[in-house]
Formats: structure tokens, C-alpha cells, sequence
């Protein structure tokens, strides 16, 4: 059977930096970052007292929803628009819903085992429901109509961009013809982040906190929490021609990978993520001197990012392409950090810009790439990679093409 073309037709976002293609998009090309002092709940005691929050986000009226499940609904309705499709038109069996989450409603789950400990009443039936994993990808084929299938992979911090490697299988595949797939999380509350505080992992520079997510610098000290949602149109390139939609950018390939190394440290030459690379770009029938941009995943953690470098060097020997780091914007949205960096790769290979890493003032020589930092930087992007990397070992990497 002939594979069919796979487009993004639209990108829906809620962030700390806003939400809607154009506000989210223009504040990566500015180099803003609203990463400040955490307040979902009393962090003094917490060596990392800082997160990337979203703010003036209302949950859906009416409704009571977990706030990853909120996020995902306003995502999903932002792409849907910026795709100009309907309620309608996504109804029915040829749409499915592909959602990733790395902690679902773990805030509601550790919330509620607080009350039971205080022996303070029973748990609320509608728990079971609405804070399990599935229920963002639920709750988004309720609210469309969609009934061509939901799935919600779990792939650590790359979970969000094995949604995406599962759109597009299914839509190349011609299972259906349009997805909805991302990922969502909102896992700032205490349990999360005791224990990866515990683990040494996150940042501590909480007097600096715009200048603490710090990819490939030399002084970084771990990543930096943040949550919200991204949420792609997946859609057949032939479904999209003939509704006279115009594609953001081609999804031309897809790797996956794992290091079989260690649950917590990544492999230090980086060959599982080097793997993935390799694999996208065989996916996607194109060579290593093709591409013009990679968006690493590059978490601000001294192991991982060097890792990720070795990887990227290794893919492209002595030729480094423009690279960006995202998290050094927005911390690291989890499970959503992959569709998030899918979504604004797809909008630079369209743009033709490549938006700026924040805070590269002291370049570890092990991470010796073309890192775009300073200023966006308008760039030839013919073919982008972007890489999204989970505990455990776990690389995922998207292709993108640039539309005729």
C-alpha cells in the first residue's frame, strides 16, 4: 500500500508564555521567558523553589476537569481553529485522538491521598475518571465527536512526541484521516517535585529564575518545571489539498529508539538518540546535509545535554546544524515538551526562522553545535529535526519538510 503524505495543518498551545499559534510563536522569536517564583503551593522548604507556570488559564466552564485535561481542551480548540476545520468536520470515524501525558492527575491523585491521610472524608467517585491518564484524550473526543479512536501513549518526557510518531503512522497508514495529537501535563505540586529535587535534578539558581534553564551552558544545574499542553493537526496531505488548507509544514519522517543504558542517565555518547536521528532521516528519505535546523530536546541537565550533543555530532560529523533549545524558554513541559517542540519546528521550517536558545553565555566545549542563541536567526530550512528524550532511555525524533 502507498504511504500518503502527512501534513500539519494547525498548532494549539497553552504555556506560561500564552496560548494561540501567533502570541506563542512570536514571544520563542523574542527570546521571552516567564519562568519565575513558584506558587501552586509552599515551596520554602524546596531547594528548587522555581517553575514555569501558565497563569490567567480558567478551567472549561461548567465543567470540573483536571488541569492537564483542561489544558488539552483549550489546546485542541486553538488547533482545530488555527487548522480551519470544525466541530463538524472532525466528527466522526476517520478522526482519531492521540494524546501523551508523562503524569496525567498526579496533583489530583496526591491531593486526594493527603485528605485520606487527615482522615478527612472519602474520595470522590469522579476521581477514577478524571484522573487517569486517558481522560485528556477522552475528554477531546467528547468534545469533537471524534470516534475513530483514542490512545494516550506513556513515554516519559517524550510522550508527547510519540503522539505524534502514532498520528502519523496513522494517518500515512490511511487509517483515518486526520488527528489530533500532542501532549498535555500539569504536574507542579509537591510529590513530583520533592522527588526530583531529591534526585538533584532541578535547578537551584531560584534568585535568577529567567536565567536558570541554561541548555549546553557550562554552569547549568538541571532543568527547570514547567506544564501545559501542545496539540497538532495531524492530517492526510490529500484531505488538506482538497478542503484548499494549506500544510504548516510536512511530517516527512519518524525515528524511535532506546538506549539500553540506564533508567536515569542516558547513554554518554549518545547512541540510542543518534539511532532515532538516523532512523527520521531514513524515514523521511533525506540525508544529514539536508537538514537546517535541529530543536534538541537539551533539558539543562549536565549528563543529557551532553549526550544529546555527542548524538547530534555523531549524526552529522563535522557539520553542526543550526540548533535551538526551547526549554530554556519555557522549562520543561513533561509529557508535552515533545509536541511543543514539534509544533514550533514545524512553525520554523514554515517561518523560515529559527527562534533563540536563552542563557548559552559560557558553551560547555562538549556541546560544541551551531547553538542559535542572542537573536532568532533567519535560516534556509529545507528539512528540521526534532528530538524529544525520556527517562529510561527513550528517543523519539520528528522530520519535518518544508511545503512546496
Amino acid at each position: 500500500m502507498t504511504r500518503r503524505q502527512v501534513a500539519i495543518s494547525g498548532v494549539g498551545w497553552i504555556t506560561s508564555l500564552g496560548s494561540g499559534s501567533t502570541e506563542v510563536w512570536e514571544s520563542l522569536l523574542r527570546g521571552v521567558s516567564k519562568v519565575g517564583p513558584l506558587t501552586r503551593f509552599d515551596a520554602s522548604e524546596l531547594p528548587s523553589r522555581i517553575a514555569s507556570e501558565v497563569h490567567g488559564h480558567s478551567d472549561t466552564p461548567g465543567r470540573r476537569t483536571e488541569r492537564f485535561v483542561s489544558f488539552a481542551l483549550a489546546a485542541a480548540r486553538d488547533a482545530i481553529i488555527d487548522a480551519g476545520l470544525t466541530v463538524e468536520s472532525m466528527a466522526g470515524e476517520r478522526s482519531a485522538v492521540v494524546l501523551g501525558t508523562a503524569y496525567g492527575g498526579i496533583a489530583r491523585v496526591e491531593q486526594e491521598s493527603g485528605r485520606l491521610a487527615r482522615h478527612l472524608g472519602s474520595v470522590p467517585p469522579q476521581v477514577s475518571m478524571t484522573a487517569a491518564p486517558t481522560s485528556a484524550a477522552a475528554s477531546v473526543a467528547i468534545a469533537y465527536g471524534v470516534t475513530g479512536g483514542i490512545e494516550c501513549p506513556n513515554a516519559a518526557c517524550a510522550s508527547g512526541a510519540a503522539a505524534v510518531v502514532r498520528a502519523h503512522e496513522l494517518v500515512a497508514n490511511g487509517r483515518v484521516d486526520v488527528v489530533l495529537a500532542g501532549g498535555t501535563d500539569a504536574a507542579i505540586s509537591p510529590l513530583p517535585m520533592r522527588a526530583f529535587c531529591a534526585a538533584r535534578a532541578l535547578s537551584r539558581r531560584n534568585t535568577e529564575p529567567i536565567r536558570a534553564s541554561r541548555p549546553f551552558d557550562r554552569g547549568r544545574d538541571g532543568f527547570v518545571f514547567g506544564e501545559g499542553s501542545a496539540i497538532l493537526v495531524v492530517e492526510a496531505l490529500d484531505r488538506l489539498v482538497a478542503r484548499r488548507g494549506r500544510p504548516v509544514a510536512l511530517l516527512s519522517g519518524t525515528g524511535h529508539s532506546s538506549d539500553a543504558y540506564h533508567l536515569g542517565t542516558p547513554d554518554p555518547e549518545g547512541g540510542g538518540a543518534s539511532r532515532s536521528m538516523r532512523a527520521a532521516l531514513t524515514d523521511a528519505d533525506s540525508a544529514p546535509g539536508e537538514v537546517g535546523l535541529v530543536s534538541a530536546h537539551a533539558a539543562s541537565t549536565p549528563l543529557g545535554d551532553r549526550a544529546e550533543a555527542a548524538a547530534i555530532r555523531t549524526v552529522f560529523s563535522d557539520r553542526s546544524p543550526p540548533t535551538m533549545a526551547l526549554k530554556s524558554m519555557t522549562g520543561h513541559l513533561l509529557g508535552a515538551s515533545g509536541a511543543f517542540e514539534a509544533a514550533a519546528t514545524a512553525l520554523a521550517v514554515q517561518q523560515q526562522r529559527i527562534p533563540p536558545t536563552l542563557n548559552v553565555e559560557d558553551l560547555d566545549p562538549a556541546c560544541d553545535l551551531d547553538i542559535v542563541s542572542g537573536a532568532a536567526r533567519d535560516a534556509p530550512i529545507d528539512v528540521a529535526l526534532t528530538n524529544s528524550i525520556g527517562l529510561g532511555g527513550i528517543n523519539y525524533t520528528l522530520a519535518f519538510t518544508r511545503a512546496a
